[in-house]
C-alpha cells in the first residue's frame, strides 16, 4: 500500500511539473539565446540560428495553431527574429509574425501566457504589467514589433466584439528619427479566447496638425534647458513630444479626419478576428 501511495504520489508531481506547451517554447528559446549569445560570428552560427529559428517556428505554429488575415501572408515565421542579446530587434513580441511587402501591414498572432511572460521580461522597460495597460502604452508598440520607436498620439474608440475579451487601436507615428509629425499609423490588438492579435498598418489614414497642439509644441520647446541636467536639450525635448501629443489626443477626436481614423481602424480589427 505505502509503495502504491508513493506511485500515485509521484504520478501527481510529475504531472504537476509537466511543461506547458508554451514553456516548452520559452525554454527551447532561451537555450538558443544562451547559445548564440555566446557564439562567434560565423557561417555555420549563421546556418545554425537559421536553423534554430525555424524550429521555434513550428513550435509556435502548434502553439498558435491556423492563421488567416486578408492581405498577409498564409505561413507566419518567428515574430522573435534574432537570438543574439543585443542585436537590434532582439526582444521582440514571442508569437507568428506576418507582414506584407515592404513592412506596411505587420501582424503578430500569440497567445495570452506568451503575452503575459513577455511583458514581465520587459517589466525593467517601463512596460506596464496589466493587459490592458499595456495595450494603452507606446512601450508595448514600440518593443513589440520592428526596431523603430514608437509615439502614440491617439486611442481610437473602436467597437469590441462580442466575441472578444478585449480591443484597443491607436493612431501614432514609428520611426527611427523625429516623431513629431502628422499620424498615419494605426495599431490593433485585440484578445479572442486565448490567442492575442496584434495588427500594425502604416500609411493607413491621412491626418493633418492640429494648430493649438503646435503651438504648446512650440511654447515647450522655447523654454530655457536646464544646464543641471546633461541631457537637458533631450529631456526638454520628450517633454515638449509629451505636452503635444496629450494636447493631439484630447483634440483629435473633434478633427474631420478622426472618424475615418476609427472606420479604419475597425476594419483592421475586422481583418483579425475570427467570426
Amino acid at each position: 500500500m505505502k509503495c502504491l501511495a508513493f506511485l500515485c504520489l509521484l504520478v501527481l508531481a510529475t504531472s504537476a511539473n509537466a511543461a506547458t506547451p508554451e514553456q516548452h517554447y520559452l525554454d527551447l528559446r532561451d537555450r538558443y539565446i544562451a547559445k548564440f549569445s555566446k557564439a562567434a560570428e560565423s557561417e555555420e552560427t549563421s546556418k545554425q540560428h537559421d536553423a534554430a529559428l525555424k524550429e521555434l517556428t513550428n513550435v509556435l505554429r502548434g502553439l498558435v495553431g491556423p492563421v488567416t488575415i486578408k492581405g498577409l501572408p498564409a505561413d507566419g515565421q518567428s515574430n522573435a527574429d534574432t537570438l543574439f542579446k543585443g542585436d537590434s530587434g532582439f526582444g521582440h513580441l514571442d508569437g507568428l509574425g506576418f507582414a506584407s511587402e515592404g513592412d506596411k501591414m505587420q501582424a503578430v498572432v500569440t497567445t495570452t501566457t506568451l503575452l503575459k511572460h513577455w511583458l514581465r521580461e520587459h517589466d525593467g522597460d517601463g512596460m506596464p504589467q496589466e493587459l490592458g495597460a499595456a495595450f494603452k502604452s507606446d512601450r508595448f508598440y514600440y518593443q513589440a514589433i520592428q526596431d523603430s520607436a514608437f509615439a502614440k498620439y491617439a486611442e481610437l474608440p473602436i467597437t469590441k466584439p462580442a466575441g472578444a475579451s478585449a480591443a484597443v487601436a491607436v493612431l501614432g507615428v514609428r520611426g527611427n528619427g523625429d516623431l513629431k509629425g502628422p499620424p498615419h499609423e494605426i495599431d490593433v490588438v485585440a484578445i479572442q479566447g486565448e490567442k492575442v492579435f496584434f495588427l500594425a498598418v502604416t500609411d493607413a489614414v491621412k491626418t493633418a496638425e492640429i494648430p493649438a497642439c503646435e503651438k504648446v509644441w512650440k511654447q515647450m520647446m522655447a523654454k530655457p534647458i536646464d544646464k543641471k541636467d546633461p541631457r537637458g536639450d533631450i529631456t526638454r525635448e520628450d517633454n515638449a513630444m509629451t505636452a503635444f501629443t496629450d494636447c493631439f489626443a484630447k483634440a483629435a477626436p473633434g478633427q474631420s479626419w478622426f472618424a475615418a481614423a476609427v472606420k479604419k481602424a475597425q476594419s483592421q480589427l475586422d481583418l483579425l478576428l475570427v467570426r
